[in-house]
């Protein structure tokens, strides 16, 4: 690949001709981004003929260093630490730095190399799993309080509108997935990953059907039962601290609502027998998760500081679990606008906050979910990553629905579902 030309201002005479020489190597890494890069107190650079969308601001060399070797881990890392100022909208760099990047961030030797290792330790193995969502949702409630929605719903929301409120945009998703399951009263349904307990108790409240969900977050599983007392639910709800793998019973309908990020891909085949054990051929499930175009690694910097044992599948590799057990596909929708949009309000209420995240934890912390929540805004703008959902159901399941129309139609207002009071 040649090398981009570069416009360069010297800020004084004498300056060092190596940061020169590095900068133009972090240009060649990313490609041609919109943006400045530049080094304290000496060198700018940016692609000629654009108007730079953000600078970002390096501290040392050796952080320059970093940047030209490994970009995504050397930002994350120095971001966090503070070595790394971005003068603009954070996420808005972020997002012009992945539409250029040629490849993107897995493409060379050592990221797959490192990828490799990640996989390695964040292994998801029973106790590996455990492990992982430890480390990710046991942070305390009170944090993602600060944060998310009411219901503490931690997943995409759906928008009828780009004006929606969070809070109806969440509530909105929760029906949204209940619609797609075609819910009866007196209908058993199996969760995966239940969160804080949000969709098991919409289902029960409005739906009239008895739920039994899983998670292996003890922090979850606690505030989830507490609300599940609170709002006279208990015996239409029961949140179970195991992992999905311990599933067993049947039922009509099997729920999946942000949990398949964790499975990892070696494990599909075995999600795919828990789901036929669980409904067979006469039920029904959707699988909500977010996912690839095409198939590759998932952010290093994001496993190893934020989401340990992650990884995004594209639809191809979804459907290794379905196909062995013969699951017709029924209806498959990408959400990719609304999840850029449910982070962009999360993001807002975190800046709002984060003077208390920083107190709560420290400001590397703050620092480092910061560049989290707005790096997952860029990526699903940019198309690097997607939201898919998978309605499906056994071949001896019947009727499938004529047409779409009952998924737009309001549960009160549906002739196939029904809401109770």
């Amino acid at each position: 690949m040649s090398q981009p030309n570069l416009a360069v201002r010297n800020n004084f005479r004498g300056f060092p001709r190596i940061e020169r020489w590095l900068l133009q190597q972090v240009f060649k890494a990313i490609g041609p981004a919109p943006i400045r890069l530049a080094f304290k107190d000496g060198e700018e650079m940016s692609p000629p003929g654009v108007s730079p969308r953000a600078t970002i601001l390096i501290h040392d060399r050796q952080t320059l260093i970093g940047l030209m070797l490994d970009p995504e881990m050397a930002f994350g890392e120095a971001y966090s630490d503070g070595r790394i100022e971005v003068e603009g909208n954070l996420a808005e760099a972020l997002e012009v730095v992945y539409k250029s990047w040629p490849g993107g961030a897995d493409t060379g030797w050592y990221q797959r190399l490192t990828s490799t290792l990640l996989d390695r330790r964040q292994t998801n193995s029973l106790d590996g799993s455990r492990n992982n969502i430890h480390r990710h949702y046991d942070l305390g409630n009170d944090f993602y309080r600060l944060w998310l929605d009411e219901q503490l719903v931690y997943t995409c929301a759906y928008f009828p509108t780009p004006s929606t409120t969070l809070e109806a945009a969440q509530e909105a998703k929760l029906d949204y997935v209940c619609r797609k399951l075609q819910l009866k009263p007196g209908e058993r349904v199996v969760e995966a990953g239940c969160g804080w307990g949000a969709l098991a108790l919409h289902m029960a409240r409005h739906y009239g059907v008895s739920v039994k969900a899983f998670n292996i977050s003890h922090e979850q599983i606690s505030y989830a039962r507490r609300r599940a007392a609170e709002s006279g639910l208990s015996d239409k709800v029961e949140f179970i601290e195991d992992d999905w793998r311990n599933i067993s019973g049947h039922f009509d309908a099997f729920a999946s609502v942000g949990m398949l990020e964790h499975v990892g891909v070696n494990n599909f085949a075995h999600l795919g027998e828990v789901i036929h054990s669980s409904i067979g051929d006469s039920g029904r499930g959707l699988i909500h998760f977010i996912g690839k175009s095409h198939k590759g690694v998932f952010s290093r910097w994001i496993r190893k500081r934020i989401f340990p044992g992650a990884y995004a599948p594209t639809l191809n590799e979804a459907m290794n679990i379905l196909e062995p057990h013969d699951y017709a596909v029924l209806d498959v929708e990408n959400l990719r606008p609304h999840y850029a949009r449910t982070l962009e309000h999360w993001l807002e209420r975190f800046d709002k906050s984060s003077q208390q995240v920083a107190a709560m934890y420290d400001p590397w912390f703050e620092r480092a979910w910061r560049l989290y929540l707005a790096g997952s805004i860029a990526a699903f703008r940019a198309g690097t990553l997607q939201l898919f959902q998978i309605s499906f159901a056994g071949q001896a399941r019947q009727p499938i629905p004529w047409t779409r129309a009952p998924l737009y139609t309001a549960a009160k207002d549906s002739k196939w579902m029904h809401a109770t009071s």
